[in-house]
């Protein structure tokens, strides 16, 4: 029998002490064994290294404390000293919801070598940890590449990717605007010139959505201005650039909209109608599935 190779797992914290417990959990109690787990504190100086400690007995997990400039420094960090063929990103907020997510993709990339990069589905938790919302990407590699420059397609802590595509893209990038810019979005765009990519049709992530006031609005300016930078440079390598500009150009007129708050749970609908898909999913109220 042929042995499994391995997946580095990088978790990304800052003063998290609160919730990376479960982000630990998540991964550990996955199906797939051969796993190591690079925990990479970006300086935390709350009992977050407390808490990471207790899980050190286990032999595959690595804690790294080093002070960065934000989480793409960290994961960038991480990943310099994975040992892994493959790469999986969780942040210390979140969590897996499904225990055979790695077996899933581990096993899909291994018998499609052509493809460079597989995520999945999301749901969105509010900081009572009820759900908001799903959200299910598209599925092809045709579909995905249709609307790759509407939005970024893979949620960060569903995916898993080759390092060796990784090394070859030169890894995350953010310093072009600092923390709004987008640098998973880039990493996803860069590597589309490498292979193919797939989306599961399956929930792996809980996603922890932040409260919603001013400043979150004035940074989701500041982030979609950097959307638009990010399409008009890679407008010849995907279709549909003019659609896609639009789209987000009326997204950040949106945003100086009054009542805000009234209008947000709009923006899903709306982007399903643009996509011509159910990404955004309403929770039904009966369904129970993985949240605990």
């Amino acid at each position: 029998m042929n042995q499994q190779p391995l997946v580095s797992v990088i978790i990304t914290t800052k003063n998290r002490e609160r919730y990376i417990k479960k982000a630990i959990e998540s991964v550990l109690s996955q199906t797939y064994r051969n796993i190591e787990l690079i925990i990479a504190d970006g300086g935390s100086t709350d009992k977050t290294k407390e808490v990471v400690e207790f899980y050190l007995k286990d032999g595959r997990v690595r804690y790294l404390y080093k002070k960065d400039k934000g989480f793409a420094e960290g994961r960038n960090n991480g990943i310099e000293i994975s040992k892994g063929k493959y790469i999986a990103i969780l942040d210390s907020d979140d969590f897996w919801c499904d225990s055979k997510k790695l077996e899933k993709q581990v096993r899909f990339l291994e018998e499609h070598p052509d493809y460079v990069l597989v995520g999945g589905g999301a749901m969105v938790l509010n900081e009572e940890g009820k759900e908001c919302y799903r959200v299910l990407l598209p599925e092809t590699d045709e579909k995905i590449r249709e609307l790759m420059l509407f939005d970024c397609l893979f949620p960060q802590g569903t995916v898993v990717f080759s390092k060796k595509t990784f090394k070859s893209v030169g890894g995350y990038c953010d310093e072009e605007l600092g923390a709004v810019f987008p640098e998973d979005w880039k990493l996803w765009l860069q590597f589309g010139k490498f292979g193919r990519f797939y989306n599961f049709q399956e929930y792996f992530l809980c996603y922890l959505q932040g409260k919603q006031g001013i400043t979150q609005y004035i940074d989701r300016r500041q982030r979609i201005r950097c959307h638009l930078r990010l399409i008009k440079k890679y407008r010849n390598e995907y279709p549909n650039f003019w659609k896609a500009y639009s789209f987000n150009l009326a997204s950040y007129f949106y945003s100086f909209f009054p009542f805000q708050k009234w209008l947000h749970p709009v923006m899903p609908k709306l982007k399903n109608i643009f996509f011509h898909a159910q990404i955004y999913q309403k929770t039904q109220k009966d369904d129970k599935r993985q949240r605990n």
